[in-house]
């Protein structure tokens, strides 16, 4: 029987994709109302293009070379990416609940952009995490994995080489944030579950709480 993808040593997966999801995280995070941002609006945004940059000049092709510097480069644009979204949700549930005037379209606004940012950055988290990150994965150090996908059950309904590359973590983390639950992709360890369950939580305060607001400015 012929051994999976994501079981055996492959030739990695693209850069792009998940260059293009970082750089759209950084426009929505620019993009935000001031109100709704860190004091320093664009050194959160800065360090990270900056660690982007680093990442894409130092292995801009193919995600398939095991260093620990792009390891913590990569897990530290991540957790700044988070760290800024989760900033920005703070102040907006702060701004809904003390009943700051804002317009129906700036609370939309600025919910679907936190809402959508939250979406990307957990995605990054999946995509950085599981099983020790794309370029182990794609060096099958570890067997077990953090999330167990449909084609890892049912291989003979996958492409010979298939294995999850980011488009895969971010249906996840799309369908987590509008289902609050899982769907079609199980979390196995306890550090998945507990993610997935802080972005329910997240996507879940932003999307009632701003729909709240905005139909009583309507009213």
């Amino acid at each position: 029987m012929t051994t999976p993808a994501w079981r055996r040593k492959t030739s990695g997966e693209h850069r792009w994709p998940v260059t293009i999801a970082v750089v759209v995280t950084i426009g929505l995070q620019i993009a935000l109302p001031d109100k709704m941002v860190p004091q320093s609006r664009y050194l959160l945004p800065a360090l990270e293009l900056v660690l982007l940059l680093g990442l894409v000049v130092a292995n801009p092709y193919r995600l398939d070379r095991e260093s620990a510097v792009l390891r913590a480069c990569g897990l530290a644009m991540t957790g700044l990416i988070a760290l800024s979204n989760a900033w920005s949700a703070v102040l907006l549930v702060i701004a809904l609940v003390t009943g700051k005037p804002s317009g129906p379209s700036e609370l939309l606004t600025a919910g679907a952009t936190i809402w959508l940012t939250n979406v990307l950055s957990f995605s990054l988290i999946y995509w950085e995490l599981d099983r020790g990150g794309p370029a182990a994965r794609a060096a099958a150090v570890r067997d077990a994995p953090d999330f167990l996908f449909v084609q890892m059950q049912s291989p003979e309904l996958a492409a010979k080489d298939w294995e999850p590359a980011y488009v895969d973590y971010l249906y996840l983390s799309f369908t987590n944030s509008t289902a609050f639950s899982p769907t079609d992709v199980m979390p196995l360890s306890r550090w998945a579950k507990l993610a997935m369950m802080v972005q329910s939580a997240v996507s879940l305060v932003v999307v009632a709480l701003v729909v709240a607001r905005a139909v009583n400015v309507l009213g």
